[in-house]
């Protein structure tokens, strides 16, 4: 079962789902914007990015940034996607991350956009 992230009902009262594409967006979503220590049961997941946000703007923080998302993903979602290409951005106070996929039986590449403004 796909559940919607944030968790609504839909018409039937009902818990709401996702379909396959939109359940991925919304897992995504959930590992980029989920701060470690967040999750009772799993105390390691989520990458914890929108504490970077006012962050020194250095190439080296912005690699080492993207390579904690990189490896997160990897890490939680490796099984689900495949990754292509991932640019993450940070200007005054918005976070953007640009995330290229691919899911293993579909050969689209998928793009998604993700930005938190603090």
């Amino acid at each position: 079962m796909q559940i919607a992230f944030p968790y609504t009902f839909d018409a039937n009262r009902s818990t709401a789902l996702a379909n396959g594409p939109a359940h991925v967006r919304q897992m995504l979503e959930q590992l980029l914007f989920t701060m470690p220590g967040e999750r009772v049961n799993r105390p390691d997941f989520g990458c914890g990015i929108q504490r970077m946000v006012f962050a020194p703007q250095s190439t080296e923080v912005m690699a080492t940034l993207q390579a904690l998302v990189e490896s997160e993903i990897h890490r939680w979602m490796g099984d689900v996607i495949s990754l292509r290409k991932l640019e993450v951005s940070s200007e005054d106070a918005t976070l953007r991350v640009l995330l290229e996929y691919q899911l293993p039986r579909d050969n689209t590449v998928r793009a998604e956009r993700f930005e938190r403004t603090v």
